[in-house]
């Protein structure tokens, strides 16, 4: 419906901000990544927008990139996952660290958010598994390389040479986890 606002910032109350748009005053709930990046009151910003209906009203969800407002409505997908909570994970965690923490299973890095207790946020890993890889047409690799690396750490500390380290990590899925990754290798360097 509203995909996009550009104005000038008129009110800042986090997480909500006033965007004046040639007159009129749009209210938009902001995540505190975005609301942090916002120019001062008085300046123009371009804002990404979700724009939800529900019978308690119509409500304005703004974005400074495309990345945080695909997390936003793949966090909307998942059951049990409000608008509020969907904010406050982004207000948590970057976009970046919210993928890796997916990829990886990290449950901690979940439940310090606020509001997310322990079984929100295994509902999350599970639904979200896989869905955060691309986000607005880019690829975000940030959670495949740190688990690679962590895999080759691990491979060197169990005392493999790096050649041996290398040969394992060649045969192992791109998007491999740091523990499923481990396990794959030491199977393929007991082969071997």
């Amino acid at each position: 419906m509203i995909g996009r606002l550009s104005g000038l910032v008129v009110e800042k109350n986090p997480p909500q901000i006033v965007l004046d748009v040639n007159g009129v005053g749009y209210e938009l709930d902001v995540p505190m990544s975005t609301f942090y990046n916002l120019p001062s009151v008085g300046e123009k910003v371009t804002l990404l927008t979700h724009f939800a209906v529900r019978e308690d009203g119509h409500f304005l969800y703004g974005f400074l990139g495309e990345a945080e407002r695909f997390a936003f409505r793949q966090l909307l997908k998942v059951s049990g996952i409000g608008a509020r909570t969907a904010l406050s994970v982004l207000s948590g965690l970057s976009v970046n660290d919210l993928a890796a923490a997916v990829a990886q299973q990290e449950l901690g890095r979940l439940v310090k958010i606020p509001g997310i207790g322990k079984k929100t946020a295994e509902r999350l890993l599970l639904e979200l598994k896989g869905k955060l890889a691309q986000v607005g047409g880019v690829t975000l690799n940030v959670a495949a390389d740190d688990a690679r690396a962590d895999i080759s750490n691990a491979l060197l500390a169990l005392g493999y040479n790096e050649k041996e380290a290398a040969a394992a990590m060649k045969q192992l899925p791109a998007d491999v986890g740091t523990s499923d990754g481990i396990r794959q290798a030491l199977k393929l360097l007991s082969k071997g």
